[in-house]
Protein backbone atom coordinates (compact mmCIF):
# COMPACT_ATOMS: atom_id res chain seq x y z
CA UNK A 1 0.00 0.00 0.00
CA UNK A 2 1.35 3.43 -0.97
CA UNK A 3 1.45 6.01 1.81
CA UNK A 4 0.36 9.50 0.78
CA UNK A 5 2.96 12.14 1.54
CA UNK A 6 1.87 15.68 2.50
CA UNK A 7 3.74 18.15 0.29
CA UNK A 8 3.41 20.94 2.84
CA UNK A 9 1.36 21.49 5.97
CA UNK A 10 0.53 24.90 7.37
CA UNK A 11 0.68 25.65 11.09
CA UNK A 12 -2.70 25.86 12.88
CA UNK A 13 -1.72 29.41 13.83
CA UNK A 14 -2.34 30.50 10.23
CA UNK A 15 -5.93 29.29 10.47
CA UNK A 16 -6.40 30.91 13.90
CA UNK A 17 -5.18 34.19 12.43
CA UNK A 18 -7.69 33.90 9.57
CA UNK A 19 -10.52 33.25 12.01
CA UNK A 20 -9.51 36.26 14.08
CA UNK A 21 -9.36 38.49 10.99
CA UNK A 22 -12.77 37.27 9.84
CA UNK A 23 -14.27 38.21 13.20
CA UNK A 24 -12.10 41.31 13.73
CA UNK A 25 -10.93 39.90 17.07
CA UNK A 26 -7.56 40.49 18.59
CA UNK A 27 -5.45 37.77 20.17
CA UNK A 28 -6.15 39.28 23.58
CA UNK A 29 -9.89 39.10 22.94
CA UNK A 30 -9.61 35.42 21.91
CA UNK A 31 -7.65 34.78 25.12
CA UNK A 32 -10.47 36.34 27.15
CA UNK A 33 -13.11 34.33 25.27
CA UNK A 34 -11.48 30.94 25.91
CA UNK A 35 -10.15 31.84 29.35
CA UNK A 36 -6.44 31.53 28.58
CA UNK A 37 -3.44 33.81 29.09
CA UNK A 38 -2.70 35.96 26.01
CA UNK A 39 0.76 34.36 25.82
CA UNK A 40 -0.93 31.02 25.07
CA UNK A 41 -2.68 32.53 22.03
CA UNK A 42 0.57 34.17 20.86
CA UNK A 43 2.37 30.82 21.02
CA UNK A 44 -0.47 29.08 19.16
CA UNK A 45 -0.44 31.67 16.38
CA UNK A 46 3.36 31.49 16.00
CA UNK A 47 3.38 27.68 16.04
CA UNK A 48 5.42 27.45 19.23
CA UNK A 49 2.71 25.62 21.18
CA UNK A 50 0.98 22.39 20.15
CA UNK A 51 -2.81 22.22 20.36
CA UNK A 52 -3.92 19.99 23.23
CA UNK A 53 -7.36 18.34 23.31
CA UNK A 54 -8.49 20.99 25.80
CA UNK A 55 -7.34 23.85 23.56
CA UNK A 56 -8.90 22.14 20.52
CA UNK A 57 -12.25 22.01 22.36
CA UNK A 58 -11.97 25.65 23.36
CA UNK A 59 -11.05 26.82 19.84
CA UNK A 60 -13.89 24.77 18.38
CA UNK A 61 -16.41 26.34 20.74
CA UNK A 62 -15.07 29.84 20.04
CA UNK A 63 -15.04 29.52 16.24
CA UNK A 64 -18.04 27.22 15.80
CA UNK A 65 -16.02 24.25 14.53
CA UNK A 66 -15.29 20.80 15.88
CA UNK A 67 -12.42 20.10 18.23
CA UNK A 68 -11.31 17.35 15.82
CA UNK A 69 -10.76 19.97 13.12
CA UNK A 70 -8.09 21.69 15.21
CA UNK A 71 -6.54 18.41 16.36
CA UNK A 72 -6.22 17.30 12.73
CA UNK A 73 -4.61 20.56 11.69
CA UNK A 74 -2.07 20.34 14.47
CA UNK A 75 -1.32 16.64 13.90
CA UNK A 76 -0.74 17.17 10.17
CA UNK A 77 1.58 20.06 10.87
CA UNK A 78 3.58 18.23 13.55
CA UNK A 79 4.00 15.18 11.30
CA UNK A 80 5.14 17.41 8.46
CA UNK A 81 7.74 19.01 10.74
CA UNK A 82 9.03 15.55 11.69
CA UNK A 83 9.40 14.41 8.08
CA UNK A 84 13.18 14.82 8.22
CA UNK A 85 13.53 12.00 10.75
CA UNK A 86 11.46 9.63 8.61
CA UNK A 87 14.23 9.09 6.06
CA UNK A 88 16.76 7.99 8.67
CA UNK A 89 14.28 5.61 10.28
CA UNK A 90 13.33 4.15 6.90
CA UNK A 91 16.97 3.65 5.94
CA UNK A 92 17.85 2.02 9.25
CA UNK A 93 14.79 -0.22 9.03
CA UNK A 94 15.83 -1.32 5.53
CA UNK A 95 19.35 -2.00 6.75
CA UNK A 96 18.21 -4.14 9.68
CA UNK A 97 15.80 -5.97 7.38
CA UNK A 98 18.49 -6.94 4.88
CA UNK A 99 21.03 -8.22 7.41
CA UNK A 100 21.42 -9.15 11.12
CA UNK A 101 23.38 -5.99 11.89
CA UNK A 102 23.81 -6.52 15.64
CA UNK A 103 25.11 -10.08 15.18
CA UNK A 104 27.43 -9.02 12.39
CA UNK A 105 28.89 -6.31 14.59
CA UNK A 106 29.21 -8.73 17.52
CA UNK A 107 31.04 -11.22 15.33
CA UNK A 108 33.34 -8.48 13.95
CA UNK A 109 32.09 -9.02 10.40
CA UNK A 110 31.46 -5.30 10.17
CA UNK A 111 32.50 -2.42 12.42
CA UNK A 112 29.84 -0.50 14.30
CA UNK A 113 29.26 3.18 13.55
CA UNK A 114 26.96 5.89 14.86
CA UNK A 115 26.86 7.31 11.34
CA UNK A 116 24.13 5.71 9.25
CA UNK A 117 25.98 6.57 6.04
CA UNK A 118 29.12 4.80 7.27
CA UNK A 119 27.18 1.77 8.49
CA UNK A 120 25.39 1.44 5.15
CA UNK A 121 28.71 1.63 3.36
CA UNK A 122 30.20 -1.10 5.54
CA UNK A 123 27.24 -3.40 4.99
CA UNK A 124 27.43 -2.81 1.23
CA UNK A 125 31.15 -3.62 1.24
CA UNK A 126 30.52 -6.81 3.24
CA UNK A 127 28.08 -8.03 0.59
CA UNK A 128 30.20 -6.55 -2.22
CA UNK A 129 27.39 -4.50 -3.68
CA UNK A 130 27.53 -0.83 -4.77
CA UNK A 131 25.03 0.30 -2.13
CA UNK A 132 22.43 -1.13 0.22
CA UNK A 133 19.66 -0.49 -2.29
CA UNK A 134 21.24 -3.10 -4.59
CA UNK A 135 20.01 -6.69 -4.20
CA UNK A 136 22.62 -8.99 -2.67
CA UNK A 137 24.31 -10.91 -5.50
CA UNK A 138 25.93 -14.11 -4.29
CA UNK A 139 28.98 -15.35 -6.17
CA UNK A 140 26.84 -18.48 -6.47
CA UNK A 141 23.10 -19.03 -6.23
CA UNK A 142 21.96 -20.93 -3.16
CA UNK A 143 19.72 -23.95 -2.88
CA UNK A 144 18.89 -25.67 0.36
CA UNK A 145 16.79 -28.25 2.12
CA UNK A 146 13.31 -26.86 2.73
CA UNK A 147 11.24 -24.31 0.87
CA UNK A 148 11.23 -20.54 0.97
CA UNK A 149 13.70 -17.72 0.59
CA UNK A 150 16.91 -17.57 2.54
CA UNK A 151 16.64 -15.42 5.64
CA UNK A 152 18.87 -12.33 6.07
CA UNK A 153 20.92 -14.24 8.67
CA UNK A 154 21.39 -17.20 6.33
CA UNK A 155 22.52 -14.86 3.56
CA UNK A 156 25.03 -13.19 5.87
CA UNK A 157 26.37 -16.58 7.06
CA UNK A 158 26.76 -17.80 3.49
CA UNK A 159 28.50 -14.65 2.34
CA UNK A 160 30.90 -14.86 5.27
CA UNK A 161 31.69 -18.46 4.27
CA UNK A 162 32.47 -17.34 0.73
CA UNK A 163 34.74 -14.61 2.11
CA UNK A 164 36.63 -16.97 4.41
CA UNK A 165 37.10 -19.60 1.71
CA UNK A 166 39.67 -17.40 -0.02
CA UNK A 167 41.78 -17.39 3.16
CA UNK A 168 42.07 -21.20 3.32
CA UNK A 169 44.89 -22.96 1.49
CA UNK A 170 44.37 -26.31 -0.21
CA UNK A 171 46.31 -28.46 -2.65
CA UNK A 172 45.08 -29.19 -6.16
CA UNK A 173 41.77 -31.04 -6.18
CA UNK A 174 40.95 -34.12 -8.25
CA UNK A 175 38.72 -37.16 -8.02
CA UNK A 176 41.78 -39.16 -6.99
CA UNK A 177 42.78 -36.74 -4.24
CA UNK A 178 39.22 -36.88 -2.90
CA UNK A 179 39.25 -40.69 -2.78
CA UNK A 180 42.59 -40.68 -0.96
CA UNK A 181 41.33 -38.10 1.48
CA UNK A 182 38.13 -39.98 2.23
CA UNK A 183 40.12 -43.17 2.83
CA UNK A 184 42.30 -41.30 5.33
CA UNK A 185 39.27 -39.83 7.02
CA UNK A 186 37.70 -43.27 7.32
CA UNK A 187 40.75 -44.25 9.37
CA UNK A 188 40.02 -41.49 11.90
CA UNK A 189 36.59 -42.74 12.93
CA UNK A 190 37.80 -44.73 15.93
CA UNK A 191 39.17 -42.02 18.21
CA UNK A 192 37.40 -38.78 19.06
CA UNK A 193 40.61 -36.74 19.30
CA UNK A 194 41.58 -37.65 15.73
CA UNK A 195 39.12 -35.06 14.45
CA UNK A 196 41.99 -32.58 14.84
CA UNK A 197 43.56 -34.12 11.73
CA UNK A 198 40.51 -33.52 9.52
CA UNK A 199 41.40 -30.00 8.26
CA UNK A 200 44.89 -31.09 7.17
CA UNK A 201 43.60 -34.18 5.37
CA UNK A 202 40.95 -32.17 3.57
CA UNK A 203 43.49 -29.51 2.54
CA UNK A 204 45.76 -32.22 1.12
CA UNK A 205 42.75 -33.58 -0.77
CA UNK A 206 42.16 -30.17 -2.32
CA UNK A 207 39.16 -29.19 -0.22
CA UNK A 208 39.03 -25.87 1.62
CA UNK A 209 37.51 -26.51 5.04
CA UNK A 210 36.40 -24.08 7.74
CA UNK A 211 34.14 -23.82 10.76
CA UNK A 212 31.70 -20.92 10.92
CA UNK A 213 29.47 -20.61 13.97
CA UNK A 214 25.85 -20.30 12.94
CA UNK A 215 23.77 -17.20 13.56
CA UNK A 216 20.59 -17.38 15.65
CA UNK A 217 17.61 -19.06 13.96
CA UNK A 218 19.52 -20.05 10.82
CA UNK A 219 19.44 -23.84 11.46
CA UNK A 220 22.49 -24.21 9.19
CA UNK A 221 24.57 -27.38 9.56
CA UNK A 222 26.85 -27.23 6.55
CA UNK A 223 27.45 -25.86 3.07
CA UNK A 224 29.27 -26.99 -0.05
CA UNK A 225 30.27 -24.68 -2.89
CA UNK A 226 33.02 -24.23 -5.45
CA UNK A 227 35.25 -21.22 -5.99
CA UNK A 228 36.03 -22.71 -9.39
CA UNK A 229 36.05 -26.16 -10.99
CA UNK A 230 39.09 -27.25 -8.96
CA UNK A 231 38.34 -25.53 -5.66
CA UNK A 232 35.57 -27.14 -3.58
CA UNK A 233 34.74 -25.61 -0.20
CA UNK A 234 33.06 -27.16 2.85
CA UNK A 235 31.98 -25.05 5.82
CA UNK A 236 30.38 -26.54 8.93
CA UNK A 237 28.55 -24.65 11.66
CA UNK A 238 29.08 -27.31 14.36
CA UNK A 239 25.88 -26.11 16.01
CA UNK A 240 25.75 -29.68 17.29
CA UNK A 241 29.25 -30.42 18.54
CA UNK A 242 28.63 -34.14 19.06
CA UNK A 243 30.94 -36.60 17.34
CA UNK A 244 28.07 -38.22 15.44
CA UNK A 245 26.77 -34.87 14.19
CA UNK A 246 30.25 -33.73 13.12
CA UNK A 247 31.07 -36.85 11.14
CA UNK A 248 27.60 -37.22 9.64
CA UNK A 249 27.49 -33.61 8.44
CA UNK A 250 31.05 -33.75 7.10
CA UNK A 251 30.36 -37.03 5.28
CA UNK A 252 27.17 -35.53 3.85
CA UNK A 253 29.07 -32.51 2.47
CA UNK A 254 31.90 -34.73 1.16
CA UNK A 255 29.41 -36.65 -0.91
CA UNK A 256 28.09 -33.38 -2.33
CA UNK A 257 31.68 -32.72 -3.40
CA UNK A 258 32.07 -36.24 -4.76
CA UNK A 259 28.91 -35.84 -6.83
CA UNK A 260 30.10 -32.35 -7.81
CA UNK A 261 26.75 -31.01 -6.62
CA UNK A 262 26.51 -27.28 -7.19
CA UNK A 263 29.28 -27.21 -9.78
CA UNK A 264 27.07 -28.68 -12.47
CA UNK A 265 24.24 -26.21 -11.87
CA UNK A 266 25.85 -22.86 -12.55
CA UNK A 267 27.93 -23.14 -9.39
CA UNK A 268 25.20 -23.16 -6.79
CA UNK A 269 25.79 -23.17 -3.09
CA UNK A 270 24.47 -26.37 -1.53
CA UNK A 271 23.22 -25.26 1.88
CA UNK A 272 22.12 -27.90 4.36
CA UNK A 273 19.74 -26.75 7.10
CA UNK A 274 18.17 -28.92 9.77
CA UNK A 275 20.42 -31.79 8.73
CA UNK A 276 20.80 -32.89 12.34
CA UNK A 277 17.76 -32.93 14.59
CA UNK A 278 16.64 -34.94 17.57
CA UNK A 279 13.69 -36.30 15.65
CA UNK A 280 13.89 -38.80 12.84
CA UNK A 281 10.59 -37.57 11.40
CA UNK A 282 12.15 -34.24 10.43
CA UNK A 283 15.12 -35.60 8.53
CA UNK A 284 13.49 -36.41 5.20
CA UNK A 285 15.33 -34.46 2.48
CA UNK A 286 13.64 -32.71 -0.38
CA UNK A 287 15.73 -33.76 -3.36
CA UNK A 288 17.37 -36.81 -4.88
CA UNK A 289 20.78 -35.20 -4.34
CA UNK A 290 20.06 -34.82 -0.63
CA UNK A 291 18.69 -38.36 -0.36
CA UNK A 292 21.81 -39.71 -2.04
CA UNK A 293 24.11 -37.63 0.18
CA UNK A 294 22.26 -38.80 3.31
CA UNK A 295 22.52 -42.44 2.27
CA UNK A 296 26.20 -42.26 1.37
CA UNK A 297 27.04 -40.32 4.53
CA UNK A 298 25.47 -43.02 6.70
CA UNK A 299 27.21 -45.75 4.73
CA UNK A 300 30.56 -43.97 5.05
CA UNK A 301 30.28 -44.00 8.85
CA UNK A 302 28.66 -47.38 9.53
CA UNK A 303 28.15 -50.06 6.88
CA UNK A 304 24.44 -50.52 6.32
CA UNK A 305 24.88 -54.29 6.02
CA UNK A 306 26.88 -54.46 9.25
CA UNK A 307 24.39 -52.25 11.09
CA UNK A 308 21.41 -54.28 9.86
CA UNK A 309 23.07 -57.46 11.08
CA UNK A 310 23.82 -55.90 14.48
CA UNK A 311 20.24 -54.67 14.81
CA UNK A 312 18.85 -58.07 13.86
CA UNK A 313 21.00 -59.83 16.48
CA UNK A 314 20.60 -57.25 19.26
CA UNK A 315 17.25 -55.44 19.13
CA UNK A 316 15.72 -54.48 21.49
CA UNK A 317 18.31 -55.47 24.10
CA UNK A 318 20.90 -52.79 23.38
CA UNK A 319 23.56 -52.07 25.96
CA UNK A 320 26.60 -49.83 26.13
CA UNK A 321 28.91 -52.89 26.07
CA UNK A 322 27.23 -54.44 23.03
CA UNK A 323 27.45 -51.14 21.17
CA UNK A 324 31.09 -50.66 22.17
CA UNK A 325 32.02 -54.20 21.05
CA UNK A 326 30.28 -53.72 17.70
CA UNK A 327 31.93 -50.31 17.21
CA UNK A 328 35.37 -51.80 17.96
CA UNK A 329 34.80 -54.61 15.45
CA UNK A 330 33.90 -52.24 12.60
CA UNK A 331 36.54 -49.72 13.78
CA UNK A 332 34.41 -46.66 14.54
CA UNK A 333 33.70 -44.64 17.66
CA UNK A 334 30.69 -45.94 19.68
CA UNK A 335 29.05 -42.54 19.32
CA UNK A 336 28.74 -43.08 15.57
CA UNK A 337 26.88 -46.33 16.13
CA UNK A 338 24.59 -44.66 18.67
CA UNK A 339 23.92 -41.83 16.22
CA UNK A 340 22.86 -44.28 13.52
CA UNK A 341 20.71 -46.28 15.93
CA UNK A 342 18.98 -43.09 17.00
CA UNK A 343 18.48 -42.07 13.38
CA UNK A 344 16.95 -45.47 12.60
CA UNK A 345 14.65 -45.20 15.62
CA UNK A 346 16.18 -48.24 17.32
CA UNK A 347 17.04 -46.36 20.51
CA UNK A 348 15.63 -43.18 22.02
CA UNK A 349 17.37 -39.87 21.35
CA UNK A 350 18.12 -39.68 25.08
CA UNK A 351 19.85 -43.09 25.16
CA UNK A 352 23.63 -43.57 25.52
CA UNK A 353 24.29 -39.83 25.45
CA UNK A 354 27.64 -40.28 27.18
CA UNK A 355 29.00 -41.88 24.00
CA UNK A 356 28.24 -38.74 21.99
CA UNK A 357 31.48 -36.95 22.78
CA UNK A 358 31.65 -33.20 22.13
CA UNK A 359 34.40 -32.61 19.55
CA UNK A 360 33.81 -28.93 18.73
CA UNK A 361 36.85 -27.66 20.63
CA UNK A 362 39.02 -30.35 19.06
CA UNK A 363 38.00 -29.39 15.53
CA UNK A 364 38.31 -25.64 16.03
CA UNK A 365 41.88 -26.04 17.33
CA UNK A 366 43.09 -26.99 13.86
CA UNK A 367 40.53 -25.50 11.44
CA UNK A 368 40.06 -21.89 10.36
CA UNK A 369 37.26 -20.93 12.72
CA UNK A 370 34.99 -17.92 12.97
CA UNK A 371 32.97 -18.08 16.16
CA UNK A 372 33.09 -19.14 19.83
CA UNK A 373 35.68 -16.45 20.46
CA UNK A 374 37.78 -17.29 17.39
CA UNK A 375 38.22 -14.31 15.05
CA UNK A 376 40.05 -14.94 11.75
CA UNK A 377 42.68 -12.46 10.61
CA UNK A 378 41.43 -9.51 8.53
CA UNK A 379 40.50 -10.49 4.99
CA UNK A 380 42.01 -8.65 2.08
Amino acid sequence: MTTRQIAEAFPPGDFIREELDAREWSQVELAEIIGRHPQVITELVTGKRAITPELAKALGDAFGTSAQYWMNLDSSYRLWLARGADDAITRRSRLYHMAPIREMVRRCWIEASESLDVLEDRVARFFRIPNVATPIAFPHAARRRGAGELSPAQKAWLFRAVQLAHAVHAEAFSAQSLERGMAELRGLLTGASDVRLVPRILANAGIRFMVLEDLPRTAIDGVTFWLDERSPVIALSLRYGRIDAFWYTLAHELHHVKRRDGLRRSQEIVLDTDLMRDSAATLEPESEAEKKADKLAAEFLVSRAELNDFILRTTPLYSKKKIADFAARIRVHPGLVVGQLQFRGEVAWSSFRDTLVDVRDMVTQSALTDGWGHVPPPLS
